[in-house]
């Protein structure tokens, strides 16, 4: 399993690697699927060799492109702010990730599963359900479960701590100034935030709370911990150590990274009471999705039905997709037939 207390240097080098031709053209290719009916990509891509050589030139002679965002709200299912840059940052981008999140990625611990390949919400939580039955003795015994959110992640990232940690692993002196000018072109109030919506961040994020991931796993010695983003839990037979490593979380997080705990998103549960982790519920015997998700699921299909008939298929299955993860038959056979 990955993580353990691994280190990995970036040596000098990998900025040249980042910017040469060969990968902006091959980030291309990655970053504009699903992308090509948009007008912005499609202006881009009428001069694509002209735009991908002046970037990799600019950057060759030490000159940072001016990044700037657009924003916009979504409600996924929850409202949120993204931020978009323009289509020549966003390759910029997609070629200091493909570069960097091999290298990255080894060193993350293995209960860690957001943006990360083969990871995501149903690996989440098919651990969660594998670890739980392991813990309780297949719902013999007690298992318990702490479960935390930390409160605006993404706004009260500290780019001085964030540039500190990029820091310690990179030593190549012009991707360090590249990385600092990505994370400082934006921000919540000064010195703080991070952009919803860009690969980087999604990179960034995972590096940050890998912090707190090696903390908990190595200096608590917590054997059961899953984290997705900014939503972690706890799991163990005994509900008064799990607060107890509850404090000193907290405390860590203060102290270390600047962030906070958020206060009413903080549960201690029975496994048989039912524990909520990435939109699922699990609890003995039996998984479900969460409540709140299911009605949002069966309205969005009923707009979708009657909106845009002509994509409601490809909807459903994804819709069923997420079903089929847990016991919902009544639940896919009411969308099935909504």
């Amino acid at each position: 399993m990955g993580g353990g207390l691994k280190r990995v240097v970036i040596h000098d080098g990998a900025f040249n690697l980042i910017i040469s031709e060969e990968n902006l053209f091959a980030a291309w290719e990655e970053f504009r699927q699903g992308k090509r009916s948009k007008p912005d990509v499609q202006v881009f891509e009428l001069n694509l060799e002209d735009n991908i050589f002046t970037l990799a030139q600019n950057l060759k002679t030490g000159s940072l492109p001016r990044i700037s965002y657009q924003q916009f709200r979504i409600t996924d299912p929850k409202p949120r702010l993204i931020s978009k840059a323009k289509v020549s940052n966003r390759l910029l981008f997609h070629a200091v990730y493909r570069i960097l999140y091999p290298t990255f990625d080894r060193t993350f611990i293995f209960d860690s599963y957001s943006c990360r390949e083969e990871k995501g919400t149903h690996r989440a939580f098919q651990r969660l359900v594998q670890l739980t039955r392991k813990i309780s003795g297949n719902f013999t015994k007690p298992c318990w479960s702490l479960k935390c959110d930390i409160k605006k992640f993404f706004d009260n990232i500290d780019h001085e701590i964030l540039i500190d940690i990029l820091q310690r692993r990179i030593k190549d002196k012009k991707l360090m100034g590249l990385l600092r000018h990505i994370i400082k072109s934006f921000h919540c109030q000064p010195g703080k935030g991070m952009p919803l919506g860009n690969i980087t961040s999604q990179l960034f994020a995972n590096l940050y709370l890998d912090v707190l991931d090696k903390f908990v796993k190595h200096k608590l010695k917590v054997r059961y911990y899953l984290r997705y983003t900014d939503d972690f839990i706890l799991l163990g037979r005994d509900p008064r150590l799990l607060i107890s490593y509850l404090a000193e979380i907290e405390k860590f997080l203060g102290r270390r990274l600047k962030l906070k705990i958020h206060p009413q998103k903080t549960y201690l549960r029975k496994l048989y009471w039912g524990i909520d982790f990435v939109g699922y519920i699990n609890s003995s015997g039996f998984n479900l999705p969460r409540k709140r998700t299911t009605e949002r699921i069966l309205r969005n299909m009923k707009r979708m039905l009657k909106r845009k008939p002509e994509k409601s298929y490809e909807s459903l299955q994804s819709y069923l997709g997420y079903f089929r993860h847990v016991n919902a038959y009544n639940l896919s056979d009411r969308l099935q037939n909504s």
